[in-house]
């Protein structure tokens, strides 16, 4: 009988993603034993618009110096009304130079963003070992945990990461229940080239079937998400190159001129989930494993990568025994607010674009009309949208300073 490899280490990372991707690179820089379990990826089309603490996070790891020129700084963002109701919201515009930010976030394909990990992750050499194929099982233990692999061979570690994505097998493992819930549209993704200059702006429009969101990339090109009805989504993913850019650059009111959208056009049924807990016995779970989240606001893979950081944070404070109840308490503690209140704004933001609720659209049309004629308001916003928590920590600081003082002690 053939004798089965295997393999013992601190750390196993399943899930071959960008979240899976930085945990791997992120341990091995750390200093732990890593072993990255995980298939090849599929070419992903994609963009991602990188916000503050992604980005100091992928510079800490030496990511982003090999991402230079194929990064597009965003240095402003446009909100526009075009869903045609009665009650319709003023145009809003947010510059990042209006809260002294150079930009508001870096906007890369997410396959160039891989590459990136991957390339620093060679360059650690045997720091972090990779075995090129797809977990099956985990087996949780007191002490560790178990992975076994397609062809049989099995690794244990003493914390499994799950990056292991909607259906990953880590979460099978922890057999946590995960609420999920489905929208009525379907997310149509793209890249296109344009005639006018983005100049670094990208623009919203909020349409009855949802956003319609151009992102700006290097040169004279652009990413768009495009949120549609399914029957419309379909059509428009069947029509002529030619058809589809015309009917992109009339959706945009030709704002950036011609268009000619390019090859591959991705679609996504949206929908949404979340866990009741992010860790379990010897095991954790970052990104889309733990959270799922339509592509609104940009916030599924900066939520992963700010999972992947309070994790590594997490598990640097508790060297001595890593996926110990105490560290896994730590992480659960690090992220559960910043998980939970994503999840409802983004899904209280997609909702609010879908209800033909008279009074539904007055509340958007009066708020967006607040962050259009408040500066105050716009920044507090503008803040938290580039610093999570941001916005919470500066109501939570006024408020001490009306309290009345609190006698020192001893």
């Amino acid at each position: 009988m053939r004798r089965l490899n295997s393999s013992r280490h601190d750390i196993g990372i399943v899930g071959g993603g960008l979240a899976g991707a930085t945990a791997a690179l992120a341990f091995a820089q750390a200093g732990f034993d890593a072993v990255h379990i995980a298939a090849p990826a599929r070419m992903d089309g994609r963009s991602t618009a990188l916000i503050g603490p992604s980005i100091r996070f992928l510079e800490r790891l030496g990511v982003l110096s090999g991402l230079e020129d194929r990064t597009q700084p965003m240095f402003a963002m446009r909100l526009i009304d075009d869903t045609g109701r009665l009650l319709r919201a003023a145009p809003v515009e947010f510059r990042a130079a209006e809260i002294e930010l150079p930009y508001f976030g870096l906007n890369v394909l997410n396959h160039e963003l891989l590459e990136a990990l991957r390339a620093s992750g060679a360059a650690l050499g045997e720091r972090v070992q990779r075995i090129e194929e797809p977990a099956v099982e985990v087996t949780l233990g007191e002490d560790r945990a178990t992975v076994r692999t397609e062809s049989g061979r099995t690794v244990s570690c003493r914390l499994v990461v799950g990056a292991d994505g909607r259906q990953s097998v880590v979460r099978t493992a922890m057999q946590v229940p995960m609420r999920s819930w489905t929208y009525p549209q379907v997310a149509l993704v793209l890249n296109f080239r344009h005639q006018r200059d983005h100049e670094g702006v990208s623009t919203e429009f909020h349409t009855v079937t949802g956003p319609f969101t151009q992102v700006p990339l290097p040169g004279r090109r652009s990413s768009l998400v495009w949120v549609e009805t399914p029957e419309n989504a379909a059509v428009l993913k069947d029509l002529p190159a030619d058809r589809l850019s015309a009917e992109v650059e009339r959706r945009m009111h030709s704002i950036l001129g011609a268009v000619e959208v390019e090859e591959p056009v991705q679609s996504f049924p949206l929908s949404g989930a979340s866990v009741q807990r992010l860790s379990g016995q010897r095991c954790a779970l970052v990104g889309e494993a733990a959270h799922v989240f339509p592509p609104i606001g940009a916030q599924g893979l900066n939520l992963g990568l700010r999972d992947v950081e309070a994790l590594l944070a997490s598990v640097e404070a508790h060297r001595d025994d890593p996926g110990g109840v105490a560290m896994l308490a730590a992480y659960e503690a690090r992220r559960k607010t910043d998980v939970a209140t994503r999840t409802a704004a983004v899904d209280m933001l997609n909702r609010s674009l879908l209800t033909s609720l008279l009074p539904i659209q007055a509340i958007r049309a009066v708020g967006l009309g607040a962050l259009a004629t408040v500066p105050t308001l716009r920044h507090v916003l503008m803040r938290e949208g580039v610093e999570p928590g941001s916005a919470l920590g500066a109501v939570l600081g006024r408020a001490r300073k009306l309290l009345p003082g609190r006698r020192a002690s001893g």
